[in-house]
């Protein structure tokens, strides 16, 4: 059992008075695919209940994120890293995804993370699946793979919760939720709304207001149906329903003002906003034939629609601004066969995948003037090298940026199918075959339009001399000729991949209560298109394949009252995907295959009951990742070397732990813990000029519940550890981690 276990532990305590009971035992995985209990899962998953949603005052994804061993956040809530592996690539290239966050079963697109349905009201589970998930996630899962089930409807009595919640920094949350049968025992409903506002932290001296301002509203109903006309046959039919109005996927405050963690200032001059629309709808169709056999049918539909602006240069001048808008439709089909017998259990299954939408970028860039190409094109027309060199420099000082009108249309689509399976074949009463495979048929079209113009004033041809005034004239021309080479006309690449991802391993059952075993699987990441937005073209690249090496440990110990599990791993990963530059501009780069790389680590996870009264759990996971080989194709520029460096946002440590205790007569209290060891925030030989410090955050949370109402108290990072989650020294800005913040609320349940 993980971590999440010990907070179902406080709510049995309450109605134990005597001798210790065992841990709950009913906290059931189902990311893959088949449902087993905690202990019955090989594979390294970290299960979040409800109770402990509540006991630890946990609000968003990234909350869970932070209190997961071998999780990480990224730059604010862009993303998130597991295993070392960020969701967007170990170094952000690629058009795919290396891990993916389900909802309900619904797959939702990394551009809507940070604002779609991921907050955790009426949350029943978060899993967080760590190591490759090839072969029964298929697209997006060489990491891990983080799987959110809302709350199912009751078919046996109507209940409900209320939720108001308010922090010092002015975050208020407005929650409820209610449900029950419609037809007792046959058809039931569950209805959920959250609504937040958080006035935010990052004060704007420029414009007034918060940067980071937030306004979400969340909307989800549910409906279940067991008709008794059609004994076995299960229909689960959801939507959730988001907008949300707030700061952008990240914020920068400014650190160049004295106290800057706890004196949050900006000074952008356009606003910096992210609007999300999404909506997910799911139909789960189940058929149990009462036997061995169980049929499922899972379709689900979504759509995010994102508005992001950015203020490029992030001060009070109007020099850069960023307008991106992303609209994306995404359909999914699974059909799956579980079967359960005494000498073969698993699951067998077809998947069907489609994403199609589209970027539209309108952006005003500065792009420095490039003086080595002035002066390798001024050598090239006969001068020496010295002369290049200083009239190239004169040039940069009079246009020291290149101002740019950018605007780019990047439709896409991507459709998968494929065929897997998994299995368990009983050898004897202890030892099991662990067995599974995956063909996966991907297509993606990739499509390009972009237009660039010139949008500030050329040197008068006589500003370096009327001696010079020829060349000067032709840098000019060459100005707009590089600002005219970034157009283009609309082209596609239309690629093709198959894989076969097989996985196999041995399981030892030694007694009861203690369980070993080793799988082997092979993990993949599709190939496909990406723009050089310099040279308007479309530039092919092929598919990431690794191979990982898991030993696993599950055991029970003292009649059940403590859990100890634990994972270790060796990853090798070929063919990696990452940005390369070819010099003519800062924008002059595309994707490539270059790099080789592998990483280990291990995972503990335990829960204890202590006594009727106190439980505590803790996790422990070390993770250390290294790029092997950088091998980069002819023609390229790049001066970053990856070889012998790590993954950004890799901690080599991360540590939580907590305590629930029950002092009877409704009276409760939480207090955790977690800590994560530096992190790196850039690739490179030189990323130690990135390191960001380890941080330790405390939160603690006290309430009273007398079963109709309660009322609690809470506290995020309650030492106020001041720490960074990205630094860009040389402009003086920093996205900050989340400050000391106290907060109350109560609630009703009926």
């Amino acid at each position: 059992m993980t971590l999440s276990a010990g907070s179902a532990m406080a709510q049995e305590a309450s109605q134990t008075t005597t001798t210790p009971a065992p841990l709950d035992d009913t906290i059931i995985v189902t990311g893959e695919k088949s449902a087993r209990s905690l202990q019955e899962t090989q594979t390294s998953v970290a299960v979040t209940t409800a109770q402990r949603i509540e006991k630890e005052a946990l609000i968003t994804i990234q909350d869970v994120y932070n209190r997961t061993a071998n999780v990480s956040e990224t730059y604010g809530s862009t993303g998130f890293t597991i295993r070392g592996i960020r969701n967007t690539g170990a170094t952000g290239s690629g058009n795919a995804d290396t891990a993916t966050v389900y909802v309900d079963g619904a797959p939702i697109p990394r551009w809507a993370l940070y604002g779609g349905p991921t907050d955790l009201w009426d949350v029943k589970q978060v899993e967080v699946l760590r190591g490759p998930q090839s072969t029964i996630q298929g697209l997006n899962a060489m990491a891990g793979s983080i799987v959110i089930t809302s709350k199912d409807p009751s078919l046996t009595r109507w209940s409900g919760d209320a939720r108001v919640q308010w922090t010092e920094h002015d975050d208020r949350t407005f929650s409820i939720a209610t449900g029950g049968p419609i037809i007792a025992d046959e058809l039931g409903i569950r209805l959920s709304a959250e609504r937040r506002a958080d006035r935010g932290l990052i004060r704007n001296v420029t414009r007034g207001g918060y940067d980071d301002e937030l306004k979400v509203l969340n909307l989800r109903g549910k409906l279940l149906w067991t008709p008794s006309a059609l004994p076995g046959l299960t229909a689960l039919a959801s939507y959730n329903r988001v907008r949300r109005e707030g700061g952008y996927l990240y914020e920068y405050a400014r650190t160049d003002v004295a106290d800057y963690f706890n004196n949050r200032v900006s000074t952008s001059d356009q606003p910096d906003r992210g609007s999300i629309a999404s909506d997910i709808a799911v139909l789960n169709l189940g058929y149990d034939t009462g036997g061995r056999v169980k049929l499922s049918s899972v379709t689900s539909w979504n759509r995010s629609k994102v508005h992001s602006t950015i203020d490029g240069d992030g001060t009070a001048e109007d020099e850069q601004f960023i307008d991106n808008r992303y609209l994306y439709r995404t359909l999914t089909q699974e059909l799956r066969l579980n079967y359960e017998g005494p000498l073969l259990s698993g699951v067998l299954g077809a998947w069907y995948y489609r994403r199609s939408g589209a970027i539209n970028a309108n952006s005003r860039i500065n792009i420095t003037t490039p003086t080595s190409t002035i002066s390798s094109l001024l050598q090239a027309s006969g001068f020496s090298a010295s002369s290049a060199s200083a009239i190239s420099t004169a040039y940069a000082a009079l246009l020291p940026v290149i101002p740019v009108e950018y605007q780019a249309d990047q439709p896409e689509k991507v459709e998968t199918m494929a065929l897997f399976g998994d299995g368990r074949i009983h050898l004897s009463s202890r030892l099991s075959l662990i067995a599974g495979f995956r063909f996966d048929h991907e297509t993606n079209r990739y499509t390009a339009e972009t237009t660039a113009s010139f949008t500030g004033t050329l040197p008068d041809t006589d500003a370096l001399g009327s001696a010079y005034a020829p060349v000067v004239s032709v840098i000019n021309a060459g100005v707009l000729a590089l600002v005219d080479d970034a157009s283009a006309a609309r082209a596609s690449n239309r690629r093709r991949f198959n894989a076969f991802l097989p996985k196999a391993g041995l399981s030892m059952d030694w007694t009861r209560d203690l369980n070993t075993s080793f799988t082997v699987q092979r993990a993949y990441r599709s190939g496909g298109s990406s723009q050089n937005p310099a040279k308007a073209t479309l530039v092919a690249y092929d598919p990431e394949y690794s191979w990982n090496y898991e030993f696993s440990l599950r055991s029970r110990w003292l009649d059940n009252r403590l859990t100890l599990n634990a994972n270790v791993f060796y990853n090798d990963w070929r063919n990696q995907q990452v940005t390369a530059h070819f010099g003519s501009s800062t924008y002059d780069y595309n994707t490539v295959n270059a790099a080789k790389s592998h990483m280990y680590g291990f995972e503990v996870e335990a829960g204890a009951r202590l006594s009727a009264m106190f439980d505590v759990y803790a996790s422990l996971g070390h993770i250390r990742t290294k790029f092997d080989h950088f091998d980069l194709p002819e023609g390229t520029t790049s001066t970053v070397d990856l070889a012998g460096t790590e993954f950004p946002y890799a901690p080599h440590w991360t540590l939580a732990g907590g305590i629930n205790a029950d002092f009877g007569s409704g009276f409760t209290a939480n207090l955790n813990a977690n800590y994560r060891s530096a992190v790196y925030s850039s690739v490179g030989q030189n990323q130690s000029d990135s390191k960001l410090a380890g941080r330790t955050l405390v939160n603690a949370r006290v309430g009273y519940d007398a079963g109709a109402w309660e009322v609690f108290g809470f506290v995020r990072n309650l030492f106020n550890d001041a720490y960074d989650q990205y630094r860009y020294d040389a402009v003086n800005l920093a996205i900050l981690g989340e400050p000391q913040t106290f907060g109350i609320g109560a609630g009703l349940h009926w």
